[in-house]
């Protein structure tokens, strides 16, 4: 991570090792999305010290400053919103499920791809039997093993869902002794 200070002054060995901590913090939140640079800025108006961080992520402008009457209580200030926003960008990005094509898992799709669908819901007829297409599109949550065991209680033999710890598709079967086989993918 590159780290550009405009305006620092010179700090006391003490505080600029505190300082250096805090943007190694940063710069470890950062670096796991590949290169990023951090721009540290600190500028005087009257009696106060301003200090500004700036940085992109996701290509999202990121910029908190902080206002104090101590330089460096300033910069880690800001460092400490900077460290807030990062947070909350990732989770926000985290969060959202996406697909290759762009839309969200949960959209209906556009009218032109949704006759399309309806053509793949037909059954395809091999020579063995028929073989359906599921509807991937259908907005199912994400379950843990415990509330796909309670949904296997109507019957079933096998339930397919998304685990909610690893967001991966799952298969539970009910084996002939009543335990289950739990297959992850």
């Amino acid at each position: 991570m590159k780290v550009t200070y405009t305006g620092t002054p010179e700090f006391p060995p003490v505080q600029r090792k505190k300082l250096e901590t805090r943007m190694a913090r940063l710069s470890k939140l950062l670096d796991r999305d590949g290169e990023k640079g951090l721009h540290v800025v600190l500028t005087t108006q009257r009696h106060m010290q301003r200090g500004e961080i700036t940085v992109n992520l996701h290509d999202h402008p990121l910029v908190s400053h902080e206002s104090n009457g101590d330089a460096l209580t300033a910069i880690l200030g800001a460092a400490e919103k900077m460290e807030k926003q990062i947070l909350k960008l990732k989770a926000k990005w985290r969060d959202i499920k996406r697909t290759p094509n762009g839309r969200m898992l949960n959209e209906a799709p556009p009218a032109a791809a949704a006759k399309s669908v309806a053509k793949k819901k037909n059954a395809v007829t091999p020579a063995g039997g028929r073989v359906f297409k599921v509807d991937a599109l259908r907005n199912h949550k994400p379950m843990t093993v415990e509330e796909a065991v309670l949904e296997m209680d109507g019957g079933g033999q096998y339930t397919v869902y998304r685990d909610a710890a690893t967001d991966k598709i799952s298969v539970l079967i009910r084996r002939k002794d009543g335990h289950f086989d739990l297959i992850e993918s």
